[in-house]
């Protein structure tokens, strides 16, 4: 009975920041890899940055890179997306998605188990 929620979307103005937190409620096992994708109207879905359960393994998407900052607190079963510089380009529904059994961060959406049902983040110029 996993669920991940996320919450801290909203407007906020280019060159600003936002902190995203998801919380994984339920039964959880180790090795999880958690990660956030985000969705555009009219576009796939996109990875943006995943962290393995030891924390030590971050990869984030080149378009994110040097901006968010992706972290976890497995005590807490939350993972959290520090954004920074945005851009109007960073406007989508972001997801938290997690799998398990994972070492290293996948970037295709197909291959992760568990997801949240998004947060908007809207970024105006």
């Amino acid at each position: 009975q996993a669920q991940l929620v996320e919450s801290g979307g909203g407007l906020v103005q280019a060159g600003g920041s936002l902190r995203l937190s998801c919380a994984f409620s339920g039964r959880t096992v180790s090795d999880y890899v958690m990660a956030w994708f985000r969705q555009a109207p009219g576009k796939e879905r996109e990875f943006v940055a995943g962290v393995t359960w030891g924390g030590g393994g971050t990869r984030y998407a080149d378009s994110v890179k040097g901006r968010f900052t992706i972290s976890r607190d497995n005590r807490k079963n939350t993972v959290s997306l520090q954004m920074n510089s945005l851009h109007a380009e960073d406007t989508a529904i972001y997801y938290c998605a997690a799998i398990a059994t994972r070492f290293v961060v996948p970037v295709d959406a197909s291959e992760y188990s568990y997801w949240g049902q998004g947060t908007q983040v809207t970024v105006s110029s």
